[in-house]
């Protein structure tokens, strides 16, 4: 059994891990200058932070693992937005 912790911890876990996700990829952005294939950028933006999270949640034992879990999951989303937003504005 997964044991979850209070729902605001989840949420707030949640919240500041998109946060970390978004000054991520804009750092990340701002460092790498190569030109790196898109399917790659998004497999390791995606499925790094997606499988050491589920990883996480999935095997913690106590109620801070799961909420670091659902810290580094939430990650990923708020990465690839900044990613997407920026090819976008790239592009036009």
């Amino acid at each position: 059994m997964i044991p979850l912790p209070r729902a605001w911890w989840l949420t707030s876990a949640m919240l500041i891990g998109v946060a970390v996700g978004f000054m991520a990829g804009i750092a990340a952005t701002m460092v790498v200058t190569a030109p790196v294939r898109p399917d790659v950028v998004i497999g390791l933006v995606v499925a790094v932070p997606s499988t050491i999270g589920l990883l996480l949640v999935l095997c913690s034992g106590r109620r801070w693992i799961t909420t670091f879990g659902v810290f580094v999951l939430s990650v990923a989303p708020g990465w690839l937005g900044v990613l997407v937003a920026m090819q976008a504005v790239s592009l036009g």
